[in-house]
C-alpha cells in the first residue's frame, strides 16, 4: 500500500477490491453482534422461499425434456426439427421480454414474482393440455416470457440486501435450485409418467398438469413471504433495519434518486463490461441448456430405458450441486471470481471432451455428462454475481442482470438445434459446438479481467490526485463512477 492510499484511510486486498479502512468519524463503528444477528435474519427470509421459487421454476422449463421420452414425441407427431423447436421458442420469449419486464419488476415491487409464477404455472397446464404441436409451440412461448424476469429479479432483490462479499455465497444458494431440480426432475416426472392412462390421459401429460397445477399453488402461498425491498421491510426491528440500510450505503454504489428513461437504457449497453458478462455466461449457458434439454436423450441412446435415463440425471445434479455451492463459498471467502470461471469452463472442457471422444463405453460418457454439468452450472451463477457487484445499483443493476440472463440464454438458440435427430445417440456436432462455446466464455472472462484490473489502477491514480475527505453531497448518487468505487475481480 503506498503512502498516498494509506492517507485516504484504503485497504486494497488481493481481490483488487477496496473497503473503508476505518469507520466514518461521524458514526460509530456497527455493533458486530447486531450485524450477526442482522445477517442471520436475512438468511432465514430472504433466500430460502426464492430457492423454493426456483426449484418450481426450473422443474418447469426442464419437463419437456422429460416428456419427450415418456411419448409426448410419439402423439404430438414431432418429426425432425420440431421437438428442437419447440424447446428453442422457450427462449425467444426469454430473451425478448427479460430487460422490459425486469424493468417492470423494479417498478413494481418483489411481489410481483408471485404473480410471473402464477402466469408461467398455466402455461405449463397448457402443454399438458394441448392437442397439438402449434399448441405445444405456444405455451412453450408464454412460458419464456412468464419466467423471462424471475432470475434476473430474485437476483436483484437477493442483491439489493447483501453487500458485494456477501452476495455470491447467497446465489449460489439460490442457483443450486435449479441443480437441484434437475435432479428432482428425472424422479418426478418418471413417478408422474406411471400415471399413464389416468383419466384417459398419457402419462406424458400428466408430467405437465401435476407441475403446472403445484406451481400455481405455490404462487399463491408464496405472496405473503416474498420480502419486499429494504427501504420497506418490516420483518426486522428498527436498530437492525438502521444496520442494514448503513451497510448497504458504505458497500459503495448506492443510487438514491435513480430516474429510467429509454435513452440511459440505451446507454446502459455501452458498458463493455455487461458484454464481457453476457459472452462469459453464454460460453456456460449453451452447454447447461443442452444438458436440462437432451440430456435424458443422450442417456436413453447409450443403453438406458426412459425411466432409467430420467432416474440416472439425478446423481448428475446432485454432484454439479455440491460442486457449485462449494467453490461459489470459496470464491467469495478469497474474493476471486475470474479464476474459479476458468475452473468452471476446464471441468466443462473436460466433459465435452469425453463427449467428443465417442468412447464406445456408456459408463465412461455418463461420467462426462457429470463434468459438464458441474462446470456449466458453477460459471453461470459466478458470472450473474461478478457483473451484479460491478455497475453499482440502481435502475443499470437491474437491466445489466436481465440482460445477462436473457441475452445469455441466446446460447440456447444454438444448443436446441446443434443436438440434431438423426445423429443420436453421439450428437458430434452438439458437443463441438458447445466446446466451442466454452471456448468463447474463456476468451470473454479473461478480458473481463484484465480490463477491470486495468480500470482499477486508473482509478486508484486518479484518486490519489483527489482530497483526503471529498464531498458526499456533491458525488451522491454516482453509483460506480463514485472515486472510490472499485471493481471486484
Amino acid at each position: 500500500m503506498n503512502s498516498a492510499e494509506e492517507k485516504i484511510g484504503k485497504e486494497l486486498d488481493v481481490s483488487g477490491e477496496y473497503h473503508s479502512g476505518s469507520e466514518s468519524p461521524s458514526e460509530p463503528p456497527i455493533d458486530p453482534i447486531i450485524e450477526k444477528r442482522l445477517l442471520r435474519k436475512l438468511d432465514m427470509r430472504v433466500v430460502p422461499i426464492l430457492w423454493i421459487l426456483y426449484l418450481v421454476s426450473f422443474v418447469d422449463r426442464g419437463n419437456i425434456g422429460n416428456a419427450k421420452i415418456q411419448g409426448m414425441e410419439k402423439e404430438l407427431k414431432l418429426k425432425g426439427q420440431m421437438y428442437n423447436i419447440a424447446v428453442i421458442v422457450f427462449n425467444i420469449g426469454y430473451v425478448v421480454a427479460g430487460v422490459p419486464l425486469n424493468i417492470v419488476f423494479k417498478k413494481t415491487g418483489p411481489k410481483s414474482l408471485a404473480a410471473m409464477m402464477f402466469c408461467w404455472g398455466l402455461t405449463v397446464l397448457g402443454q399438458g393440455l394441448t392437442k397439438s404441436y402449434a399448441g405445444l409451440v405456444v405455451c412453450r412461448t408464454l412460458e419464456g416470457i412468464c419466467e423471462a424476469a424471475f432470475v434476473p429479479g430474485a437476483a436483484y432483490l437477493i442483491g439489493s440486501y447483501y453487500k458485494k462479499n456477501e452476495f455470491l455465497k447467497r446465489y449460489v444458494i439460490f442457483f443450486s435450485a435449479g441443480i437441484c431440480a434437475g435432479a428432482i426432475n428425472g424422479l418426478f416426472a418418471a413417478l408422474l409418467a406411471k400415471m399413464n392412462g389416468t383419466a384417459g390421459k398419457a402419462g406424458w401429460r400428466w408430467i405437465f398438469i401435476i407441475e403446472g397445477c403445484i406451481t400455481i399453488g405455490v404462487s399463491f402461498a408464496c405472496i405473503f413471504f416474498i420480502v419486499p425491498w429494504p427501504e420497506e421491510c418490516k420483518f426486522l426491528s428498527p436498530e437492525e433495519k438502521e444496520v442494514l440500510l448503513r451497510r448497504l450505503k458504505e458497500d459503495g454504489g448506492a443510487v438514491a434518486h435513480d430516474k429510467l428513461t429509454f435513452r440511459r437504457v440505451l446507454g446502459f449497453f455501452k458498458d463493455w463490461k455487461i458484454w464481457a458478462a453476457i459472452f462469459v455466461y453464454i460460453g456456460a449457458e449453451e452447454n447447461a441448456n443442452s444438458i436440462v434439454n437432451f440430456q435424458p436423450t443422450i442417456l436413453k441412446g447409450i443403453g438406458y430405458t426412459a425411466t432409467g435415463a430420467n432416474v440416472h440425471t439425478i446423481p448428475v445434479y446432485v454432484v454439479a450441486m455440491v460442486f457449485s455451492v462449494t467453490c461459489g463459498f470459496i470464491s467469495e471467502r478469497l474474493r476471486q471470481r475470474y479464476i474459479f470461471a476458468m475452473i468452471g469452463f476446464i471441468t466443462l472442457m473436460i466433459g465435452l471432451a469425453v463427449e467428443i471422444a465417442q468412447v464406445k463405453t456408456g459408463g465412461v460418457r455418463y461420467m462426462g455428462m457429470y463434468f459438464m454439468t458441474a462446470g456449466a452450472y458453477l460459471v453461470m451463477p459466478l458470472s450473474v454475481v461478478w457483473i451484479a457487484i460491478n455497475v453499482g445499483k440502481g435502475y443499470k443493476r437491474t437491466v445489466a442482470l436481465a440482460a445477462i440472463v436473457a441475452f445469455g440464454n441466446c446460447g440456447a438458440f444454438v444448443g436446441s438445434n446443434v443436438f440434431i435427430t438423426k445423429q443420436a445417440p453421439k450428437f458430434h456436432t452438439g458437443f463441438c459446438t458447445g466446446m466451442g462455446f466454452c471456448c468463447i466464455g474463456i476468451v470473454a472472462a479473461t478480458t473481463m479481467y484484465i480490463g477491470l484490473t486495468i480500470e482499477n489502477k486508473r482509478r486508484s491514480a486518479k484518486r490519489a490526485e483527489l482530497p483526503e475527505v471529498l464531498d458526499e453531497m456533491s458525488l451522491e448518487d454516482m453509483g460506480e463512477d463514485h472515486p472510490d468505487f472499485r471493481y471486484s475481480l
